[in-house]
């Protein structure tokens, strides 16, 4: 009996009174302690875990957060990957989110000690980003703020939409299923490649309550098309008090040198739109959010209606965004804007460092794209490590998971969408599954 390996199992009350583990317990919280030291001390009875090194094996064992969310290394070459959260926040935002986390005067003015406006500097840096704009509110997405719109505008009434603009968006929602589960009507125009605006004036009526134009952001139609622009569709809207929306998608402020097709909230107002709106987590780079701006009496009319109050973001995503807007330039532009001959010299190094190692790993070209439904037919030219193909689930399942992507039989590690002070990371990762397999 003095052999067998359950006498040797340290106890669980023991080994939660370890300073190492109580400390743990502080922070991560001692039901996430305790669940890991079950685990170790199963190891410990099938001979995996010495006895007296149980304790090391249960910090090892612990997540780095109580939360089960895992940082990852977006090596796909996606710069806004929705199955990785999109838009990688700043420094500065997630700084502010931090600083934004306790108590806060989010809704009270500190020198009269009086309720204040919510979120007024996230907005006043909004409209100072977007000066086309009279007035700004933000909800929690792109999907919300149109279905804010929809429902103070359109309740009850029409909404006057191309064909070719009733599009999918991620996971199977439809825009057209979300416009007219506010209780709108939709008032469809044109074929499914081809719009004039003599369709959109021949829909207008009394029951009209606003013209939508939704940039199909996610695919795009060639060949026979037509389309009708902002500025003319705002031309024929005037003096008819039918308030023109644009829904622009991506969150992209100003024209960019790289994207140029992709419609922004700047020109968008400027060409006559009455109220734009936009995602704040794809080419903006801040957090989830939806950004509704334009003319100040329809945004004062959205704020005031009902639906409003469920829809607003919450204190730390205010401070994402104000940071990311004020603040130095985020993740996703800087990746726009990476030089390609600086993602080739990056890969060199990276690789350079894991063929000492004796893998197998070269430097590659390899394209990229904006994703996130953003500029789908837009290549960018970039930079990736290949490695052999049994790379690719090891790194995803690591410690700090890696996801890169199959091609040719090849594991490609894109760093356009790796931050350059991720580049060590990368390359520990490798050689820690490498290292498990001699």
């Amino acid at each position: 009996m003095s052999d067998d390996p359950r006498r040797h199992v340290p106890r669980t009350d023991t080994l939660l009174a370890d300073p190492r583990l109580a400390g743990a317990g502080e922070r991560l919280g001692r039901a996430l302690v305790k669940d890991a030291v079950q685990r170790v001390q199963q190891r410990v009875r099938g001979g995996e875990v010495a006895p007296d090194a149980a304790v090391e094996a249960v910090l090892a064992d612990l997540p780095p957060t109580a939360s089960s969310l895992r940082p990852v290394l977006n090596a796909t070459g996606v710069i806004v990957h929705t199955n990785l959260g999109r838009a990688p926040l700043s420094g500065a935002a997630v700084e502010a989110i931090t600083a934004a986390a306790g108590t806060t005067d989010v809704e009270l003015d500190l020198g009269t000690g009086r309720r204040g406006p919510r979120g007024e500097a996230a907005i006043a840096a909004l409209l100072e980003a977007v000066p086309a704009a009279e007035a700004a509110i933000v909800v929690n997405n792109c999907a919300a703020a149109l279905a804010l719109v929809a429902t103070a505008l359109g309740q009850g009434r029409e909404l006057v939409l191309a064909r070719g603009e009733l599009v999918e968006i991620g996971d199977g929602f439809r825009i057209p299923e979300l416009l007219q589960s506010t209780g709108a009507r939709l008032r469809e125009v044109g074929t499914t490649n081809r719009v004039a605006l003599a369709d959109y004036r021949d829909a207008l009526g009394p029951d009209t309550g606003a013209v939508l134009k939704v940039h199909p952001s996610n695919f795009v139609v060639r060949g026979f098309t037509r389309a009708v622009p902002v500025a003319e569709l705002s031309e024929a809207l005037a003096g008819t008090g039918v308030p023109l929306v644009a829904d622009v998608g991506s969150g992209l402020l100003r024209p960019h040198p790289v994207l140029s097709d992709e419609p922004d909230l700047q020109t968008t107002l400027a060409d006559g739109a009455d109220l734009v709106l936009a995602s704040g987590d794809k080419l903006l780079g801040g957090p989830q959010a939806g950004l509704v701006l334009g003319r100040a009496d329809l945004v004062q009319r959205l704020r005031r209606h009902p639906l409003y109050r469920a829809l607003r973001v919450d204190k730390t995503t205010l401070a994402a965004l104000e940071a990311t807007l004020r603040g130095p330039r985020p993740p996703v532009p800087e990746m726009l804007a990476a030089d390609v001959d600086g993602l080739r010299a990056r890969a060199r190094a990276v690789v350079a460092r894991l063929v000492d190692a004796g893998i197998d790993a070269f430097a590659v070209d390899a394209g990229s794209r904006v994703g996130g439904g953003g500029a789908p037919e837009h290549p960018l030219p970039g930079a990736a490590v290949s490695l052999p193909p049994g790379f690719a689930e090891p790194l995803r399942v690591g410690v700090r998971p890696v996801v890169g992507y199959l091609e040719d039989d090849r594991t490609l590690l894109n760093l356009r969408s790796v931050p350059p002070s991720a580049d060590d990371d990368l390359a520990d990762a490798v050689l820690a599954v490498a290292a498990a397999w001699t």
